[in-house]
This record gives structure tokens, sequence and C-alpha cells, in this order.
């Protein structure tokens, strides 16, 4: 979807169409958590913090998020989506991926498909819609993006590699920026370049990643669609509009944080074994710190403890703490990890 939740609240009030629109609190302490095209333009991003946004943009306006309407639009994109292949792995409320090889509606082509169920999605929301289409997951990913808002690009086999290798790192989905500037640092900014690079060279200096990282520079990307992908973790976090100065208020932090965690495995049953507690100080640099037990956290208590007894190795505070954030992940059971701690910043 193109900029879905700020692309709602511009068709749900028509006095903010047109205009430079972010979804979020204006609050010193806010952030952005989706911004139209109009704000874009003047270089507001999601994540960004609300200053910096307004610094940016002096008539941007903010409006409080409403994730119930984007759940309810969501359900009913999901719905037109279902139509056409039951083969839908949903990534968020706003992005999906579908297999339409073999589609209900018969129809002849990928390209065909997606521009039927872009009109639908029109038709049904009043919301425009962009997709990449291509053979397989990683290069459909990279062409959504090409032709935003309300377009579509196709990256036909045989063209993947060399559509690959013209693109910064950056933009491949699953580089993050930590990991660009890494590659940048060894002299990889472009497809081409990741593509010149030797499998045991990825494998020294990415690990497991390097493998992945191998593959996509040649447009080669094998997992299938997934429509029962499970959930991998439940988190929750929060910025305060005054830093927490104290391992008092930064504990009930934690454990309030840690309550909604709770909240959603009640609901839904699930059960992770790995705890991670994120901080963020008034310098806005981020830290974390993961537990993942032997067996699952199965209540709050736990939880609660785990939580806290982690944010205690950040004692004493170098600074006040601005964000809280703790999230339960690892529910699958597998892999047998004794009290594996893993403290990175």
């Amino acid at each position: 979807m193109d900029a879905f939740y700020a692309s709602v609240e511009q068709r749900d009030d028509p006095s903010l169409r047109g205009r430079p629109l972010a979804v979020g609190s204006p609050s010193g302490r806010g952030v952005v958590a989706a911004a139209s095209y109009e704000a874009r333009r003047f270089g507001v991003r999601s994540a960004m913090p609300s200053v910096t946004a307004l610094r940016r943009c002096a008539e941007l306006v903010f409006v409080p998020p409403r994730f119930d309407v984007y759940r309810a639009v969501s359900q009913q994109i999901r719905a037109i989506f279902l139509d056409y292949t039951p083969l839908v792995e949903p990534l968020s409320l706003d992005e999906a991926y579908l297999d339409v090889t073999e589609n209900l509606r018969g129809l002849p082509s990928a390209t065909e498909t997606a521009a039927e169920i872009r009109a639908r999605i029109f038709e049904t929301t009043g919301l425009t819609a962009s997709a990449g289409i291509s053979y397989n997951k990683f290069l459909a990913k990279l062409a959504s993006d090409q032709n935003k808002p309300n377009g579509q690009c196709v990256i036909t086999p045989g063209a993947g590699a060399a559509f690959v290798e013209k693109l910064e790192v950056g933009w491949f989905h699953g580089v993050g920026p930590k990991t660009a500037e890494k590659m940048n640092r060894l002299g990889i900014f472009t497809g081409a370049d990741l593509r010149a690079q030797e499998m045991a060279f990825l494998q020294a200096h990415f690990g497991k990643a390097g493998t992945w990282y191998h593959a996509i520079a040649r447009g080669e990307d094998d997992r299938i669609v997934n429509p029962d992908r499970p959930r991998k973790s439940s988190g929750s976090e929060t910025t305060y509009t005054e830093d927490r100065e104290t391992p008092e208020q930064v504990e009930e932090g934690v454990r309030a944080m840690a309550d909604d965690v709770w909240a959603w495995c009640e609901k839904s049953g699930g059960r992770g074994r790995t705890v991670t507690v994120k901080c963020r100080y008034a310098d806005f640099q981020t830290v974390t710190r993961s537990r993942t037990r032997n067996a699952p956290v199965n209540d709050r208590k736990t939880l609660h403890e785990t939580a806290v007894a982690l944010v205690r190795t950040l004692y004493p505070l170098r600074a006040g703490i601005r964000l809280i954030g703790v999230t339960l992940s690892t529910f699958d059971g597998g892999e047998d990890e004794a009290q594996l701690d893993l403290l990175g910043s």
C-alpha cells in the first residue's frame, strides 16, 4: 500500500488531502509512524523524531494513529488477495507476498493479476497500491519500490541479476543501515560490487548471512510464499515525554511493556523463550539485552523477572532513558540454547 496510514487519514478527512501529513504525535518525544507523499517531499520519513520532521516541514500536520481502522482496511485488502490465491504471506498491515503462479481467476500473467488486484483495492477502499512482480520474493520486493505510488514494476526471468547490479546495497531487503555501512567500508556499494565477492569472503565478514548476500547479488532467492508463516515475536515499546532517570522508573517502564507483551501471549497462546529489553538513551544511543531460556516463558512473573534482570545490567545508568521496549521471541521451542545471553548495543 502507498503511504498506508497517512493515505487512510487523507481518505477519511478530505481537508487533509494534498497537505503534508504525519501520523504520530507532534510532542517533543513523538515519532513519525507514517508520512504522506506530500510530507516525504520535505524529507519527512517514518521513525523520524517529530521535532526533526517539523524542522523539515513547518506546515506538517500531525494526526494520531487509528490502528483499529488500519487493521479493518487491511482485512478488506487481504480478502481481495484471497480471491486470487490462497498463497498470501502478510508481512505487515500494508504489505504481503502473493504467489499467483496458478491464480484462482485463471489470468494469464502475474502482471495482469497485479493490475486487477490494484484496481479492486482502489475500488473497494479508495486507496492506491503498488506492486512488484518477479520470479522470487527478493526481486518482487525490490520491484515494489520502483514505481511508487500507484504503479507496478516487472523484473522478468533472466533480468534479475542485471537489475540487482545497478542498485545500492542499502536498497536490498535484509540489508539494514549498519550492514550497509559495513559493506561500504569493505568497498561494496552496489549489487555489482557484492556479486564480485567470493562466498568465503562474505561468510568471513557476515557469517551465515554471507550465503544469503551471495545469492541475492545474483538475483537468487528460493524462499516460498508461506501463508502459514508463524509469528516470530511479540514486542511493545514506548517513548517517554520525560527521561526515566532512576532504576525504579526504568524498571516500572520495563514491567509495563512486559505487561503489554504478556497480554498478547494470553490472547494468542504464544509462548517464547527469548526475552529482549531495548533502551534508548537521551542521546539516542540504543542498547539491547537478551536472554534465551531453556523453556518458554509461561507466566507474567517470569517475564517480569527476566526483563528486569536484563535491564539491571545497564546500571548505573550513564544517561536518562527516553525509550523502553520488551520483546518475547523464539516461539518454536526447537533449539537447545542453555541460558544464552546475547549482549549488544
